[in-house]
């Protein structure tokens, strides 16, 4: 049953503010990489690693559930098709990026060069996210609690396997 609840009184668990949790908590892990010293390269590989992960359990329940009822919920709607085809897009070259820093080193050419360039297309990814695309999801006949708790259950399953 579509509502246009914001959250479900029994879940309490909202899709747009759990995506917003998983990005903060993703900024941070790029601003320890990002203060990590030259030495360090113990730490930033462990920190890569979780910032690799942490986005690819994001970018899978984006596309498998949050993207396709935004998208279910907007039929119709030529923006809301094109800002998912974007958002998708967006996914695919950051997941490129993701499988090139999971095969190097931290001693390799390039390596803070890549997470720097997977940080600056997240930024971006995020902005257009958080000021577009979630306040008009927010407008959508969607429960945003049932949608979430959907979501969290993904995230954990996602979170075991790896």
């Amino acid at each position: 049953m579509a509502t246009n609840k914001n959250t479900s009184a029994t879940t309490g668990i909202d899709a747009v503010e759990l995506l917003t949790k998983q990005h903060r908590e993703v900024e941070d892990l790029f601003e320890q990489f990002e203060k990590a010293g030259d030495n360090a390269k113990d730490k930033k590989k462990k920190l890569a690693d979780e910032i690799c992960n942490a986005l690819t359990m994001h970018t899978m329940i984006e596309e498998e559930i949050f993207y396709p009822a935004t998208r279910a919920a907007g039929e119709e709607s030529e923006e809301t098709e094109d800002m998912i085809d974007e958002a998708v897009v967006e996914h695919a070259s950051a997941k490129d990026l993701i499988a090139q820093i999971r095969e190097m080193s931290p001693e390799d050419d390039l390596y803070d060069a890549k997470v720097k360039v997977l940080s600056e297309m997240i930024d971006h990814h995020v902005e257009e996210e958080e000021k577009e695309m979630f306040p008009k999801t927010r407008k959508l006949k969607l429960d945003l609690g049932v949608l979430g708790e959907e979501m969290k259950k993904r995230q954990v399953e996602i979170e075991a396997a790896m």
